[in-house]
């Protein structure tokens, strides 16, 4: 090759995973990182790094000409974009060319003749690909509400789907089902997209209900030859971004995926394409599919294309940008077994998947035959507000999809992270759910299965849970006890009395009641009087118990007031309650609170408002996603202590809607 040094324009998971590749091409990987990822696991990973001050992504990883000039300072002879951020920036892989410097992706036309899902849609359509009725709006676009409402009637129908004409991951992508939510889904949407990808313009499209969404991995290289390297079923999503794709797709037989695989070069073919792209379709109950996008760029589930075909699509990408053909393993790949990915975010399921932050005290996915761990984050990471919130990805590879389904549940089951909320019960319900396993799956899926039921812990596990972190906590204070230390946890000279532990669990309240006398503990959890307990050990991170003739060994972690606890059955996270609770941390009935940290983009109402229940109230942004902040209940505003452009911390109190009478 004749790149020797290529700079890495993106951070996290996929960061470290390009440098991986590069280094075995000895290549020397050079990162670009913001304030706030000074300390991530990615610039580790780099021989060099530049540090791009701020932490807004326009201030960091979107800005070219400081990422043209940290490529100058190190001497990279080539940008690898990743995905996201600049990865499908005409102008910037321009700006890399006039620099001297390879882009690692495909020819600035290319990206641009995609990046209006208008004149991409146009192309295909004259290229033979099938594609669904839409409307573009433009970044300069006014829009009237009714006459808008009647042209979208009339060339689209519904239902449809809005989304972002520049960009993907589901920014700023609404559902629209009647014309009276239009002109509210068009404004939201511009202005999420506004804020992800710096252009306002959205695309409107005919939405094909309960439909599989099925991508095809396309390569090109600079000498005219364009292959598909097979199929990736992504159809398990939330809030329209993926979180379990796997290859092959169960729903594609091989007369299904030679018509998909032919399709997507043509689209290749149609555009020049050069480099690693996507041509994403949505396939239809009948068996009938129809353009999506093309992604000009690597995507996010990219391993599993390369467990199944044994390929590395970063090795690929760097001899098609050095201008060598396609090698001979491309052009004759094959599918060997299935893999599955998934996508583990710092995000709170039970509230609607509210991206969460905070400090990782721990992560760890345990090592396992045919399991890949894609991972952007260690112990002690800081999960902040200004990035997408997944963590990792952790991919199965099996021979057959049951297989690989299992191995991967079982990796997430055994993962310990600490620190943040995370979706791992969810991931974990969802491939052990027999529709799933099953392979009957399309995008509604998780509108038919509850996410919060998939995701929920049995009350016996938190029962046993909560009486573990008990014990823990009390072996933790008698190991630090100024006196008496040599007497065993939970010794008491008044016998009679057991001790008591207040903890929350999500919204619950549980009051662990235990005394123990030598080995014997009698324990009520809540209401439940839990049958014999034997304690056979009981440290600050270790609780060996026996219930009811079952023994379980449970690791606890405490950090500040919370515990978290793992054990064969799944994990839970405790927080212990204060005994005397302070009377001024309460709130007043009707408080609206800040469900995370976020910037404040709209206010809806005034002081003095009247207000339905369900109204929003404020809207605050956080990882390039919007969330409404509603009305609990009908009534007045009678407080509003924020502004747009304001930003708050989760919990605090944004406004006041006393309730009427």
């Amino acid at each position: 090759m004749t790149i020797t040094k290529l700079l890495v324009a993106n951070r996290g998971e996929i960061a470290s995973r390009i440098m991986r590749t590069a280094r075995e091409c000895d290549i020397a990987p050079v990162a670009v990182f913001s304030d706030a990822d000074a300390g991530a696991p990615f610039v580790a990973d780099a021989d060099e790094a530049v540090h791009l001050p701020g932490n807004a992504p326009s201030d960091t990883y979107l800005r070219a000409e400081a990422i043209i000039d940290a490529a100058r300072r190190t001497g990279a002879d080539a940008i690898h974009p990743g995905y996201g951020f600049l990865s499908e920036n005409a102008e910037f892989a321009r700006a890399c060319a006039a620099a001297g410097i390879t882009f690692v992706g495909p020819s600035p036309q290319a990206i641009e003749s995609m990046g209006s899902k208008i004149r991409a849609k146009e192309l295909m359509a004259a290229a033979g690909v099938p594609v669904l009725p839409g409307i573009t709006l433009d970044s300069d676009t006014e829009v009237d509400a009714d006459d808008f409402a009647a042209r979208v009637t009339a060339e689209i129908g519904y239902p449809l789907l809005v989304k972002a004409s520049y960009g993907g991951g589901g920014r700023g992508m609404r559902v629209v089902r009647d014309p009276s939510e239009l002109f509210d889904a068009v404004t939201g949407a511009r202005r999420e997209a506004q804020a992800a990808f710096g252009n306002p313009a959205v695309f409107l499209e005919r939405f094909v209900d309960a439909p599989r969404h099925v991508e095809v991995q396309i390569f090109g290289d600079t000498h005219g030859t364009v292959v598909h390297l097979f199929e990736r079923e992504c159809s398990i999503q939330r809030r329209y971004q993926k979180i379990i794709e796997e290859a092959p797709s169960p729903a594609v037989d091989d007369a299904l995926r030679t018509r998909l695989g032919e399709a997507a070069v043509a689209a290749g073919k149609a555009i020049g394409y050069v480099g690693a792209g996507t041509v994403e379709f949505v396939l239809g109950q009948d068996g009938r599919f129809y353009f999506l996008e093309v992604n000009t760029r690597l995507q996010v589930e990219h391993p599993v294309t390369e467990l199944v075909t044994g390929l590395d699509l970063v090795r690929l990408q760097l001899q098609v940008a050095d201008g060598l053909p396609l090698p001979d393993e491309a052009l004759t790949a094959t599918v060997s077994g299935h893999a599955v990915e998934a996508r583990l975010y710092a995000e709170d399921v039970g509230a609607g998947f509210l991206p969460a932050t905070g400090s990782l005290a721990r992560f760890d996915v345990p090592p396992m035959k045919g399991v890949r761990v894609d991972s952007g984050v260690a112990d002690g990471s800081e999960v902040g507000v200004h990035y997408d919130p997944m963590l990792a990805k952790v991919i199965a590879h099996g021979p057959t999809r049951d297989a690989a389904c299992r191995r991967l549940a079982r990796a997430l089951h055994e993962t310990r992270v600490h620190g943040v909320v995370t979706n791992r019960e969810l991931l974990v319900g969802i491939l052990r759910e027999p529709e799933f396993r099953s392979g009957a799956i399309d995008t509604g899926y998780l509108d038919r299965h509850d996410p919060a039921q998939l995701a929920r812990t049995a009350p016996e596990v938190v029962r046993l849970h909560a009486l573990a972190a008990a014990l823990a906590g009390q072996a933790e204070r008698r190991a630090t006890a100024p006196v008496l230390a040599s007497a065993p946890s939970g010794w008491r000279n008044v016998p009679n009395g057991p001790q008591v532990a207040k903890l929350s669990y999500e919204d619950d309240e549980i009051e662990v009641r235990y005394r123990i006398a030598g080995r014997i503990v009698e324990a009520e959890v809540g209401a439940e009087v839990l049958g014999e307990v034997v304690l056979h050990a009981a440290s600050e991170s270790l609780v060996d118990l026996t219930v009811d003739g079952v023994r379980r060994a449970v690791r606890v972690q405490r950090v500040g007031d919370v515990f978290y606890a793992d054990s064969s059955l799944g994990a839970t996270t405790l927080t212990e309650l204060p005994r005397f609770p302070d009377p001024q941390s309460r709130t007043a009935p009707g408080s609206l609170l800040a469900p995370m940290p976020g910037t404040v983009v709209r206010v809806a109402v005034d002081t003095g408002a009247a207000v339905a229940h369900g109204t929003p109230v404020v809207v605050l942004e956080a990882m390039k996603m919007e969330h409404s902040v509603t009305a609990p209940h009908d009534g007045t505003v009678t407080e509003l202590n924020v502004a747009i452009g304001q930003t708050v911390e989760t919990g605090a109190v944004l406004a006041v809607v006393e309730e009427a009478p």
